[in-house]
């Protein structure tokens, strides 16, 4: 096995109770026919993407994102946006978070305004908050923001990226980010869990398979009125 591979398989072992956790959160939330608010700034809008529209993927979630976040418009804006106070407040604002829903907050550091804000805006709805975080690389950051990400979540699903989000070589790592891949084991894991205890969970099929077109209109039909990110059939 590659160390890459026995990377991801630390990362998901070492997170079995706090995905059993999530998972039971999520259940909630679609239960009660709420939504999974799937939020991050950077390069962890790559997760957001991971859990939004995706053949595989779970149909009730909604993003909460803003277009400053995304590093394709302005890389180094990007990364000063994040660290500016507001921007998760009033995303979180418009969202219009409810009691029922699951908010997912992925932030490998945890450290800036907006994960956090956005965090703190779950807590104060009443929503479920899980963190998709480093918990070392957290600990070794100065925080910017009032509080860590993984000091105000129900649960943590921790990434173990080391601080600098770097692994090679091992002596003194300059490359190969860790964040990424395994912010993408632990949903995919969620969602393994998810269809284990719920083999009818709502999910998305691929748009490239025959046949699939239809189940997937019916869905956006039914989920676009409160996801307007779906679009239209």
């Amino acid at each position: 096995m590659t160390a890459l591979g026995a990377f991801v398989d630390r990362v998901v072992e070492a997170n079995d109770a706090s995905l059993a956790r999530a998972a039971d959160a999520v259940l909630t939330t679609l239960r009660e026919d709420g939504l999974v608010r799937t939020a991050g700034a950077g390069h962890s809008l790559a997760a957001v993407m991971e859990s939004f529209y995706r053949a595989g993927g779970l149909a009730q979630v909604r993003p909460l994102w803003h277009p400053s976040l995304l590093p394709l418009a302005s890389a180094a804006g990007s990364t000063r946006v994040e660290r500016e106070p507001g921007l998760g407040s009033s995303v979180a604002a418009a969202a219009g978070l409810e009691p029922r829903d699951c908010v997912i907050v992925f932030s490998n550091s945890g450290i800036n305004h907006y994960p956090v804000e956005l965090a703190r805006a779950a807590r104060d709805a009443g929503a479920a908050l899980i963190a998709v975080t480093s918990v070392e690389a957290s600990r070794a950051s100065e925080p910017r923001a009032s509080a860590r990400l993984f000091e105000l979540a129900d649960v943590v699903l921790d990434t173990l990226v080391p601080p600098g989000d770097v692994s090679v070589p091992a002596a003194q790592p300059v490359t190969v980010p860790l964040s990424s891949l395994a912010t993408n084991a632990l949903w995919s894991a969620l969602l393994e869990r998810l269809v284990e205890a719920d083999p009818d969970v709502a999910l998305w099929r691929s748009a490239n398979v025959a046949g699939n077109d239809g189940a997937n209109a019916a869905l956006i039909e039914r989920l676009a009125p409160r996801i307007p990110e779906l679009g239209s059939v």
